[in-house]
């Protein structure tokens, strides 16, 4: 409530130009923020009732650190910083097929890189704004309408805003998608995959602290890390040609037939989604594919936008540099903001391609058509490790990046 009041009374202080961000992500949070820092009155909304927490490892590198960093969350992300763990290759009952030492993985992606809980990136995000824009929880957007240069917001508790900028960041199943360009079967590009990831209250006794183990099998991929007590996470995903099915299932019973042929960690691991199931983020994976991302004063940020899905592993960055770039260009453009959304695309969008046709190649990393490509993924990973290949592997990340 402090928080609140806080946010409130710094809101009445700015009276600068007035913008409305839909969800309280890391794409919303972060708009939010560079939004404020350019002297814009900001009220955020979110659907959920609370701060959502926990979620998979996002890393950020490249233009996403650079994002970060420029946002000023350096200072708060870093001891939040999982670093680099080992990451072992195991077979179905937990044996150990061979491993690749942390370091492997820090001499490819270098020192500039963060390795986080997707929910400490969203407090570190949320503990730089609270006091200084409104969040509404609990709310969510009815129905949007242009205005002679603004837009008016209706919320489900019957306030009525309006607003110079509406910026749409609630996720692939976007509401203000759905309300100002269309409903989402029409851009949701369905992967023909599930993912699920969940905290681990207890931690894995068997499993050394700092050290990961990953299963890959045909059609799927289950990992759990041991990063100690509150650090600890399981992450699988794994082929689906019905996902409907899987979500009316639920998390636990969907994940317990995709993987309860398992053992060592993986076995643990369901074994407490089981007792606690509402823990788990589950979901179908899709891309979100379209034409343009914004119309007029109304722009889709994001998962909203463009969700590249997890596959690419690179959501959170393209988050946070989306958000970063929207307020260079907003400031760059003074009162023009169709222009300044038009000269934000055409800078993002190239990023976007890339990253959502590299998710696509990496599908078959995740879940493998056939042992053969397990095979053939196992052999490339012992590759890495080799000196000269290990410099090939970060030449390649650095181009990515740039």
């Amino acid at each position: 409530m402090e928080a609140r009041e806080n946010a409130a009374l710094q809101h009445a202080k700015t009276s600068g130009r007035r913008a409305t961000v839909v969800g309280a992500g890391i794409a919303g949070l972060a708009a939010a923020l560079r939004l404020h820092q350019q002297g814009w009155d900001v009220v955020v909304v979110e659907r959920a009732p609370t701060r959502r927490s926990g979620g998979y490892l996002v890393n950020l590198h490249g233009p996403g650190y650079a994002a970060a960093e420029r946002l000023g969350l350096i200072p708060a992300l870093t001891p939040r910083d999982i670093g680099f763990f080992t990451s072992v290759l195991v077979h179905a009952d937990g044996r150990e097929k061979f491993r690749i030492p942390a370091a492997v993985t820090e001499a490819a992606v270098g020192n500039r890189a963060l390795s986080l809980f997707r929910g400490d990136l969203e407090s570190a995000l949320y503990g730089a704004v609270a006091d200084l824009v409104d969040i509404r929880f609990g709310t969510t957007v009815q129905a949007v309408a242009p205005t002679s240069g603004e837009v008016a917001v209706t919320l489900s508790d019957g306030d009525r805003l309006q607003t110079e900028l509406l910026v749409g960041a609630d996720g692939v199943h976007s509401r203000v998608r759905e309300l100002v360009f269309g409903a989402e079967p029409e851009y949701f590009v369905d992967q023909g995959h599930m993912v699920g990831a969940f905290p681990l209250e207890t931690v894995l006794e068997h499993l050394p602290k700092g050290v990961g183990t990953t299963f890959i099998g045909p059609g799927r991929t289950a990992a759990v890390m041991n990063l100690g007590p509150e650090r600890s996470s399981a992450f699988f995903t794994y082929r689906c040609p019905d996902p409907g099915t899987e979500l009316a299932l639920g998390a636990a019973p969907a994940l317990t037939r995709a993987f309860g042929d398992l053992g060592g960690g993986v076995a643990d691991a369901l074994h407490q989604l089981a007792a606690d199931p509402d823990s788990a983020y589950f979901d179908s994976v899709g891309q979100i594919v379209m034409d343009r991302w914004s119309h007029d004063r109304v722009v889709l940020l994001g998962d909203a936008a463009w969700c590249v899905t997890v596959f690419a592993g690179y959501g959170a960055a393209l988050a946070l540099d989306g958000a970063d770039r929207l307020g260079a260009a907003l400031a760059a453009n003074g009162d023009d903001i169709p222009t300044a959304l038009d000269a934000w695309e055409t800078s993002l969008r190239p990023e976007v391609h890339k990253r959502q046709a590299l998710a696509r190649k990496g599908i078959s990393r995740f879940a493998p058509p056939s042992r053969t490509h397990v095979w053939a993924g196992e052999l490339m990973l012992r590759a890495i490790q080799l000196p000269g290949i290990r410099g090939l592997v970060r030449r390649a990340i650095q181009r990515a990046n740039n």
